[in-house]
């Protein structure tokens, strides 16, 4: 089932990978959790496994995504933060219960609730948004310069001047479209021979 789905775009930080799930967001728009089986796939690569999901949870997962985006979006630009955006991820964080726990080879898990998995999880997600909107982690949110996608993201590069989200997409997209536009207009190159 997950050829015919897009591929997932994972980065380092939850909840900006969240955000990712719908990108190119000024372009045509490639959901990535279209139905309730992938948003259970994402969270489960994501280090959240549920075992099901509704197309009610789902709405509410859309919800919040779109809530961290706009909140994640005004904090890079240095805006005020969306009332809106941050009651829902505030209301998401306390409904949440998932627990941390430590493996015996020193890596942390979450625990879900069996009744609440998703909610738990979701949970997950807006705590994590909150302490990277809050300015709680070394890094900055930028967002990406591709014009169709402006996705928020978390550099922790040592510089802090990334420029794309992802540098296997979007940067590689404009680097090539700057090429060839550089190749249209000086004919006879090397590239051209």
């Amino acid at each position: 089932m997950q050829g015919e789905f897009p591929d997932f775009r994972l980065g380092s930080v939850l909840a900006t990978s969240f955000t990712g799930t719908l990108s190119e967001r000024h372009g045509g728009g490639v959901e990535r959790i279209p139905v309730p089986r992938r948003l259970v796939d994402w969270l489960a690569v994501s280090g959240l496994a549920v075992g099901s999901c509704t197309s009610a949870q789902l709405d509410v997962a859309r919800e919040l995504r779109e809530s961290i985006h706009a909140a994640a979006t005004a904090a890079a630009i240095q805006e005020a933060l969306p009332a809106s955006a941050v009651r829902i991820i505030n209301d998401r964080s306390a409904r949440g219960r998932a627990a941390a726990v430590l493996t015996p080879g020193g890596e942390r898990l979450w625990r879900l609730g069996p009744a609440s998995a998703v909610e738990d999880a979701l949970g997950v997600i807006a705590a994590d948004a909150i302490s990277v909107i809050a300015g709680e982690r070394d890094g900055r949110l930028a967002l990406c310069a591709s014009p169709t996608c402006r996705a928020a993201f978390f550099d922790t590069s040592r510089s802090r001047t990334r420029t794309w989200c992802d540098m296997n997409t979007c940067g590689n997209r404009q680097k090539k479209a700057r090429f060839n536009a550089r190749r249209r207009q000086s004919p006879g190159t090397a590239a051209d021979s």
